[in-house]
């Protein structure tokens, strides 16, 4: 067995652990990290449909679900999305804003993952890959910590784990940092997928699922969370960006009482307006004619289609129209689940917060024991903040 002798051993070779490499190695530290793909980064390399959403100008705790609503304070006070942004222009990175402060490479993700890596060089990180670990041991006596893999085994007094959630397991996602975690008694948040496509099913399925691939700009809400972003039907349910954002907040159904996500189809205009002027008509062909001019044509005459079994001819009054208005704007759909992990982006929940310092991510009851990145309980809102 090789014997490896480090001060800070970091298990993951993602974001997160990148970069609490470099910082650790400016600071001085001997660092090495251990990544079990034979590339680092990998999901940097697909975010941002390759090209890498790698923060949000508008960056603030108000962005980060957890337990504890204040843990990211103290962490986006000390490290703001501006230090990174400095980052990648001393990179010479070209960049661009999408939407609503999404900072996207010119090119390409690569560009990212070549800057971590080149930082890590700089700070003299040493970077093993194809790295699994088989097991990890602490000597209580010295604090130590001792890491396995097949042919290595490092010593070292600190420990570092950057191994990420459980979303997208085809890149490798496993639960091994949860296992380390449930190894030292550490508590762990119930986990589930995050940013994440949700599914109907029956009626609903069967009423919607012709209107795949037709998108629309929608306020989705799910208890006192909403979001104003693009809604997009598949063949199995709901998606685009408003979906994924409610999806963190939506949590799988009671089966005797199932919660409803609420759809507002046109923010802030009154949709049925052209039923309303003198002498106009009212009725179903009226109502998907006025709909059509702000959605698109089929879903139009769908929600017509579905909300509109009546009224019949004759009662299209004023109060009708007010209620056909108001549903409208809190259209319900009652998601069956999500697509699991294999189509979310994050993981929400993870280890809990109320284990691990705010300053330093140490966790509280074990010396030198670190949770950082996705496997700890913070999540981002979808746009760059989870990188």
């Amino acid at each position: 067995m090789n014997q490896h002798s480090f001060d800070v051993l970091i298990l993951g070779g993602g974001a997160a652990g990148l970069m609490a490499a470099i910082e650790a190695g400016r600071r001085g530290r001997r660092i090495a990290v251990l990544e079990r793909a034979q590339r680092p980064g990998k999901k940097i390399l697909i975010s941002g449909g390759g090209r890498c959403n790698f923060t949000n100008l508008h960056t603030q705790p108000g962005n980060f679900l957890s337990a504890n609503p204040h843990f990211a304070k103290s962490a986006l006070a000390r490290y703001t999305s501006a230090d990174f942004i400095r980052l990648v222009e001393r990179h010479r990175i070209p960049y661009h804003e999408k939407t609503l402060g999404q900072l996207f490479c010119d090119g390409s993700a690569q560009q990212i993952v070549d800057l971590l890596m080149r930082e890590c060089a700089d700070a003299g990180v040493r970077v093993f890959l194809s790295m699994a670990v088989s097991e990890v041991r602490r000597d209580d006596s010295s604090g130590a910590f001792t890491v396995f893999t097949a042919d290595d085994v490092f010593t070292v007094p600190a420990l570092i784990v950057a191994s990420g959630g459980l979303s997208i397991p085809k890149m490798g996602a496993t639960g091994f940092g949860y296992d380390i975690a449930r190894q030292f008694s550490i508590p762990i948040e119930p986990c589930r997928p995050a940013l994440v496509p949700l599914t109907l099913s029956g009626a609903e399925h069967a009423q919607f699922a012709d209107l795949t691939g037709i998108s629309a700009p929608v306020t989705v809400a799910c208890g006192k969370r909403r979001f104003q972003e693009e809604m997009l039907f598949t063949h199995r349910g709901l998606s685009g960006p408003a979906i994924l954002q409610i999806s963190s907040y939506w949590n799988y159904p009671d089966p005797i009482r199932p919660e409803p996500i609420l759809v507002d189809w046109s923010p802030g205009q009154h949709l049925l307006a052209p039923l309303r002027v003198p002498n106009a008509r009212r009725d179903p062909a009226a109502a998907k004619a006025a709909l059509r001019a702000c959605i698109p044509t089929r879903l139009a005459d769908r929600l017509v289609d579905r909300l509109l079994d009546g009224p019949a001819p004759g009662s299209w009054t004023n109060h009708a129209l007010d209620e056909l208005e108001r549903r409208l704007h809190s259209f319900a759909f009652t998601p069956s689940g999500t697509e699991g992990y294999d189509k979310a982006e994050v993981t929400a929940g993870g280890v809990s917060t109320s284990a691990l310092s705010a300053q330093t991510m140490e966790c509280r009851t074990v010396r030198g024991l670190y949770f950082i990145g996705e496997v700890v309980d913070v999540t981002g809102h979808l746009g760059g903040f989870n990188f």
